[in-house]
């Protein structure tokens, strides 16, 4: 019986083939899909594992998490520098960082932050050391660049019109291992050097008073001629800032020092800064701290950071559970999966159709095949056995080659994201898949009963005759 089977489908293969090919396509839509929806949010939840709360300025909650967290910049309010010299001394937080983003160099986005974030965040270094200079950089694991290269930070991106900072330059110091997240794709520098490449809290990391060799205070010289010009910058920067944020002008806002290509053009024109690549790395912080986008904060338990959360929460300043956040998120990806798998499924219900069609008609056009076999004494349920065989092969087939095809698009698809992201999508089957395929076999099975039942049921002499 195989071998009649197998000898039938050989000469019966452009017809196979194209059954094979139709089942295939319609499975593996339905597969990509679902290993895409799948790896999306468990890459996107081992990225923000790290990150147990986000402190910034009231606003968007989503937006909030995905700057600081995945690091897309967007123009955000600025949350009062005081802030964080608060969370830092506060006895429940192990630890707090600011995040400073906007500027990029070849694509990398620069993120100013402290050496406490990236030691308790990162696996350590593959090569080199942490910076501990003004001028020092330290590169993620997906960053193409060589140690000792030289970087010039440019406001925004190129596709969106930034221009490179004329003076200060970065170098390249320490190479990060990886983490399979869009740091990976950071460069990272100390958060003083991107106040100070902005024109912003020059008091930090410098010494605040100078004096010539008869003993004069510099310190402040000429401050009475330039206060009414810093002025008139800061108060511009501060509205230009909540206006881009969607907040009200007339709430008090630190400049926008970099809240991405958008957000402090006018800014850049004219309140220039410079950085010192000699200055050690201060990272004490106090009452003259700038504004920044976000702060990251790591609670001592998890009773603080749910205190911490409510406490921040007020109308000047969010506090976000990144997890939370990524909920909201995964449900709206649920509902595209339902629409996507929705799609797929009446796909496939439309190849099922097909192929009963089909196999109708065919079964039709070889009454005589099986009117001989009946003559020469094949019982019906060897008749039934020989059909449904060789329609189920054929959709089995389809169904495996579908699995692999999903497989591989869902992979090429987590290749591209990652590429463009930095996050790593963990591409694979489950045991859920493995009962998909039990259901999508079973269904064959039911599928290829209808024809075969229609060739049970034919007598001999009929089947002859026609």
């Amino acid at each position: 019986m195989i071998r009649f089977i197998l000898a039938d489908l050989r000469r019966l293969w452009l017809g196979g083939a194209v059954v094979v090919l139709l089942v295939a396509l319609a499975t593996a839509l339905g597969v990509a899909v679902t290993l895409q929806e799948r790896s999306l949010r468990l890459g996107s939840a081992r990225a923000a594992d790290k990150f147990d709360l986000v402190v910034g300025a009231a606003g968007s909650e989503t937006q909030l998490v995905l700057s600081s967290i995945f690091l897309q910049a967007a123009p955000l309010p600025l949350v009062d520098g005081s802030v964080l010299t608060r969370l830092s001394a506060d006895p429940r937080v192990d630890w707090a960082a600011p995040v400073g983003f906007g500027d990029s160099f070849s694509g990398y986005p620069i993120i100013g932050t402290t050496t406490k974030l990236i030691s308790s965040t990162t696996p350590g270094f593959a090569e080199g050391k942490m910076f501990a200079l003004e001028g020092e950089a330290v590169l993620g694991a997906a960053v193409n660049l060589p140690l000792g290269a030289e970087i010039k930070p440019m406001h925004g991106t190129a596709e969106t019109g930034g221009h490179t900072h004329a003076g200060p330059a970065y170098k390249v110091i320490g190479k990060l291992q990886p983490t399979g997240t869009p740091w990976d794709r950071a460069i990272l520098v100390p958060i003083q050097a991107v106040w100070h490449v902005h024109g912003l809290g020059e008091e930090h990391g410098h010494e605040e008073e100078h004096h010539d060799g008869d003993g004069h205070d510099h310190a402040h010289e000429g401050e009475e001629n330039h206060e009414d010009g810093e002025t008139h910058v800061e108060g511009e920067a501060a509205e230009h800032a909540t206006q881009v944020a969607g907040t009200p002008a007339a709430q008090p806002a630190k400049p926008a020092f970099a809240l991405g290509a958008a957000s402090s053009a006018h800014i850049e024109e004219d309140h220039h800064g410079s950085i010192d690549p000699d200055a050690p790395v201060v990272e004490t912080f106090g009452a003259s701290t700038p504004g920044l986008p976000a702060i990251l904060v790591k609670p001592k338990t998890i009773a603080d950071a749910y205190r911490l959360r409510q406490e921040y929460r007020t109308g000047s300043t969010l506090g976000v559970f990144p997890g939370e956040v990524l909920t909201r998120l995964y449900a709206t990806l649920g509902d595209a999966k339902m629409i996507l798998s929705a799609v797929a499924a009446g796909s496939q219900g439309l190849v099922a159709a097909a192929l009963v069609l089909v196999t109708v008609i065919h079964v039709g056009q070889r009454r005589r095949q099986i009117g001989a076999l009946r003559a020469f004494g094949a019982p019906r349920l060897s008749v039934f056995t020989i059909v449904w065989l060789e329609l189920f092969l054929l959709v089995a087939l389809g169904i495996g080659i579908g699995f692999l095809i999903g497989l591989a698009a869902a992979q090429i698809g987590a290749q591209l994201f990652a590429a463009k992201s930095g996050v790593i999508l963990p591409v694979g089957f489950t045991r859920e898949d493995m009962r998909l395929a039990l259901i999508f076999l079973g269904f064959a099975g039911i599928l290829a009963a209808v024809p075969a039942l229609l060739a049970y049921r034919q007598s001999p002499a009929t089947a002859l005759r026609a």
